[in-house]
């Protein structure tokens, strides 16, 4: 059967698949789940939610289902089943950091990334001080 799934950075050396996380009640344990859509326009939907939330446009990509489940069992991943119809909702939070970077970015490091937000701080104080 032909499903549907999304994708980021599609068809570079630089692509990655969308999951969610979901924690099992009974054990803690933390999966990533590869949601595969029965229909195009669902998947569809649910990437425009996604870039709603914020997080760059996902390309909607055919696969066979045979091929995601394969390549989850390889990734250590599960894989979920989204019947036509179904209006799937993105989870309300996102990761702040993904296995893979937007396309031509590279991740600042933890050093970098507290110099830029302790100079943008200094910018607002600034600003801030000016309006008294």
């Amino acid at each position: 059967m032909r499903v549907f799934v999304l994708l980021f950075n599609s068809r570079t050396d630089n692509e990655g698949i969308h999951t969610i996380r979901l924690s099992d009640p009974d054990t803690g344990e933390t999966r990533d789940v590869v949601l595969m859509f029965e229909s195009e326009d669902d998947a569809t939907r649910f990437g425009i939610l996604l870039e709603a939330q914020d997080l760059p446009s996902p390309t909607v990509e055919a696969f066979d289902e045979q091929e995601i489940a394969a390549f989850c069992q390889d990734a250590n991943y599960d894989c979920r089943l989204i019947p036509e119809g179904t209006l799937a909702m993105p989870p309300e939070t996102n990761l702040e950091e993904t296995d893979w970077q937007l396309e031509g970015r590279v991740a600042p490091s933890p050093e970098q990334a507290a110099e830029f937000s302790e100079s943008e701080l200094d910018r607002i104080r600034r600003k801030l001080e000016g309006l008294l």
